[in-house]
């Protein structure tokens, strides 16, 4: 009912319902057609309900234009294209936070395309913090994880490793003590390694 009021006609000469018959007050507009959207009839409060019971905005489209319709208002009558066509936008001199190193084989081909050989050796390219960091290694091989490593396997994987060497659960020797102590050290090597 409240769409049915901010639809009111507020001017003073107001003209009779347009429904055939009908001598009431056209105090309510509806569409006149899908085509002509902003263009509208004007009836009655009775009238207006039923006209837009009975309207269809899909009649007389077959189901492929109907398809093509509503993906057309699912991007708000906005010209799209396929992801990768056009210009790309330059990411270059962003930071972005990549622990593992994950845009370095883009990186590599953009250099390779751009003129020069890409890899470790390029001015401007880092080296792979994971094969030069000593305490990133070591952790990964104590852990005897494999890269891609995330932070849930870093866990789980520690939890595994804290029961078969705790202590505890060694009867106090000093070799499962020094065990645990390489455990817990890899642990948070890698925990600050891979925080963002």
């Amino acid at each position: 009912m409240g769409e049915l009021l901010k639809n009111r006609r507020s001017d003073k000469d107001e003209t009779t319902c347009e429904w055939p018959g009908c001598d009431g007050a056209a105090e309510f507009k509806a569409p006149r057609s899908r085509d002509a959207l902003n263009e509208y009839r004007w009836f009655c409060l009775v009238h207006v309900r039923e006209y837009n019971r009975n309207w269809n905005y899909y009649s007389g489209m077959d189901e492929a234009q109907v398809e093509a319709d509503v993906r057309n208002d699912t991007v708000w009558q906005r010209p799209t294209w396929k992801l990768g066509a056009g210009e790309a936008p330059k990411f270059a001199n962003m930071k972005i936070n990549d622990p593992l190193g994950v845009g370095d084989a883009a990186r590599d081909a953009d250099a390779r395309a751009q003129g020069g050989k890409g890899g470790k050796g390029d001015a401007g390219h880092q080296a792979d913090p994971r094969q030069t960091d000593p305490k990133f290694a070591r952790a990964m091989a104590v852990f005897a994880l494999e890269i891609p490593v995330t932070m849930d396997d870093v866990k789980t994987r520690y939890k595994e490793l804290v029961k078969r060497h705790h202590p505890d659960a060694n009867g106090g020797t000093k070799a499962a003590e020094e065990e645990f102590k390489k455990v817990t050290e890899a642990y948070e090597a890698l925990v600050a390694f891979l925080a963002p």
